[in-house]
């Protein structure tokens, strides 16, 4: 019952951002939004979310600590997976924005970068929607 609430609220949400941004953006939020909840079932705690450097150049979707972990996680959203997974669509350049704006959240939450990891979550916006969370993924 209570996870229904959630999928309801959610989808409320969804609907409210459909009309102020542009559908590819609010496809991506609806998808960081099932990744959130997600991550936090398996028991990660969330602590910054679209996090962007102070230049603006780069931003992570998700910050979580997963145990003595400090994990950066890219969240890719499709609507259909007929063009392929969308984990797939992370190329080169958004890896080193990632890799940019993760050594600056690091070096001022003073993390060490041996602490840090950095992950995948694939959503795919079909009933339920799919989920796919790659760890420790290399940048």
């Amino acid at each position: 019952m209570f996870i229904r609430l959630l999928e309801v609220a959610d989808l409320l949400r969804h609907y409210g951002r459909r009309r102020e941004w542009a559908d590819g953006h609010a496809v991506g939020r609806r998808g960081e939004d099932i990744a959130q909840r997600f991550l936090q079932r398996a028991g990660m705690t969330i602590v910054a979310r679209n996090y962007r450097m102070e230049s603006g150049a780069g931003e992570i979707d998700l910050i979580g600590w997963d145990g003595d972990r400090l994990v950066f996680i890219e969240v890719k959203t499709r609507q259909t997976d007929e063009f392929g997974a969308p984990d797939r669509a992370i190329g080169p350049g958004k890896q080193r924005t990632m890799l940019r704006a993760a050594r600056d959240f690091a070096r001022h939450a003073e993390v060490a970068w041996d602490q840090v990891r950095f992950d995948i979550v694939g959503v795919i916006l079909k009933r339920p929607p799919a989920i796919t969370h790659f760890r420790d993924v290399l940048i």
